[in-house]
């Protein structure tokens, strides 16, 4: 918390300085002044916290500046410091927005008293602030939670085809990273409390998602989403206009300032390479981890941009992640560990950083496998959480190397268990890929492709599990979902539609009627009534 010291007498300011140890009270004099109206100047200039002000000034007096303080600066505390005399007036100004007041020679210990609890006021009007204010203003909608979602497949996991994501993306009104140009930045952002508290974070992760919200609002082009991979962060995906400048640092700044302001939390933030088009976003997602776990150890907020050790990343070819992929899904474990053998021998002369780079592609490749056939066991959570840490490390490629494979042969034997199930583990994979890519364009034959079986086998074992074919059972679905979208007021019908897969709301609205028995509209009305 920030304090200036206003007094006209420079002994009477430094004796304040030297009275109390003002950092481990937690307060950081950040400026001084010799009257009210020099004060007034610097809360203009500063985001102050606390004003310490004598009674009597020249020019502007401290019961003036408590007054002027109340108008125009009303977060601001006032503890205004007296001699006796003037002891029943400065008491009388506690309506004047005084919040406390000490009498001259000033006893450390009523100081330390004061500032705890002006304090602890401040700390209070700060979470209330968060509670209300912030969580009312940004309500988080089901768009864009559907958006975040979407933003996390694009860089975690395997494509269908880039046709439907294409399509998706405009359907999520996200048509401006569809651009095959279109150049965009990753910007990590760690939150890390400095008092060794992590009940604390806890408690304030969820504001600071939504102040992370808030923030990409602010910042044309910008939007947020979390990977529950990694603790206490938020992820930014910031479009850059061809032409401009790419500047960074008003988005860091207002993260920064505002976690700082709000949470009172530090951060850590990572500066991802830029990168152009869907392709390679996984890279540009990549570079911003790789860029902040350069950071040092603590809790002082840190700014790493991965400019500064930008490096050629291995060329990581769609067929080569294919090859991987296949090696995986018909239980080759040994062709995998070839191929990813031969990949990086193949690339020896290449930097520790590079190896990174392939390294996180080859684990998002593996952690995309293991949540497509729903087998995120805690055994493979913790191997791939095993992986990411090797990575970071960036001293020992074979302890990489074991560890990828570790994890491979792990998620192997899982598939290899799907496999022998007699099709029920393999259905049950099935519904859960429906259940999180229900709006894409998915036929049968896309399914048989994903998870190597023949289609007929795969629609006849889909129904003899579910009771339903799988095309009954996607409509349901997506009539399910819309119901749910139904009731957040703030989206249309068309976003509706569009959110469960529709590119036409007439015929969504026909197909929702057929199965809810009311068009979307007259659902909506029954929620009223």
């Amino acid at each position: 918390m920030k304090v200036i010291i206003a007094d006209d007498e420079i002994q009477i300011r430094k004796g304040l300085r030297m009275k109390v140890d003002w950092e481990e009270e937690g307060f950081q004099i950040v400026g001084e002044a010799s009257n009210g109206k020099e004060a007034l100047e610097l809360l203009g200039k500063m985001d102050i916290d606390l004003v310490l002000t004598d009674m009597r000034m020249p020019i502007m007096d401290g019961l003036e500046l408590a007054k002027r303080c109340q108008h125009e600066f009303p977060k601001v505390k006032v503890i205004v410091l007296s001699g006796y005399s003037d002891f029943e007036l400065v008491r009388g100004s506690m309506k004047e927005g005084v919040k406390d007041y000490l009498l001259k020679p000033v006893a450390p210990d009523e100081l330390v008293e004061a500032l705890q609890k002006v304090g602890k006021e401040i700390e209070t009007e700060r979470q209330k602030q968060v509670e209300t204010t912030q969580m009312r203003h940004l309500v988080l909608t089901q768009l864009q939670e559907v958006q975040e979602q979407y933003l996390l497949y694009l860089v975690k996991e395997e494509w269908l085809q880039l046709n439907l994501v294409i399509e998706r993306l405009r359907q999520l009104q996200l048509e401006e990273l569809v651009n095959d140009n279109a150049v965009v930045q990753f910007v990590t952002v760690e939150i890390r409390e400095r008092f060794g508290n992590p009940n604390r974070l806890k408690e304030l992760w969820l504001p600071f998602q939504m102040l992370c919200k808030e923030i990409s609002k602010e910042h044309e082009g910008t939007y947020s989403f979390y990977d529950p991979s990694y603790a206490n962060m938020v992820h930014f995906l910031r479009r850059i206009d061809l032409g401009s400048v790419n500047n960074s640092s008003c988005l860091v700044d207002s993260v920064q300032r505002n976690v700082k302001k709000l949470l009172n939390l530090e951060t850590v933030i990572g500066i991802g390479n830029v990168v152009t088009g869907l392709a390679n976003f996984k890279t540009g997602y990549i570079s911003s981890l790789l860029a902040w776990s350069q950071s040092q150890l603590g809790s002082q907020s840190q700014v790493i941009d991965a400019e500064i050790i930008k490096e050629e990343a291995f060329e990581f070819s769609p067929d080569f992640e294919r090859k991987l992929t296949n090696a995986i899904e018909n239980v080759h474990f040994e062709a995998f560990r070839e191929n990813v053998d031969s990949f990086f021998r193949g690339n020896g002369n290449q930097s520790i950083l590079s190896f990174s780079f392939a390294a996180n592609r080859v684990l998002f490749l593996l952690g995309s496998l293991a949540k497509k056939y729903d087998i995120e066991t805690k055994d493979i959570q913790k191997k791939i959480w095993n992986c990411q840490q090797s990575i970071w490390e960036l001293n020992s490629q074979s302890k990489v190397f074991e560890n990828l494979l570790q994890l491979a042969q792990l998620i192997i034997e899982k598939v290899r268990l799907a496999r022998f199930s007699n099709g029920k583990v393999i259905v049950d994979s099935v519904r859960h890929y429906l259940d999180r890519h229900y709006a894409s364009e998915i036929s049968l034959t896309l399914l048989s492709e994903l998870f190597h079986i023949n289609s007929a086998h795969l629609s006849e074992t889909f129904k003899n599990y579910v009771g339903q074919n799988f095309s009954d059972y996607l409509v349901n679905l997506r009539m399910d979902k819309a119901q749910q979208f139904l009731r957040d007021r703030q989206l249309k019908i068309i976003d509706v539609a569009n959110l469960v897969g529709f590119s036409n709301s007439g015929y969504f609205s026909t197909v929702f009627k057929k199965h809810v028995g009311q068009t979307p509209v007259e659902f909506r009305n029954t929620l009223d009534s």
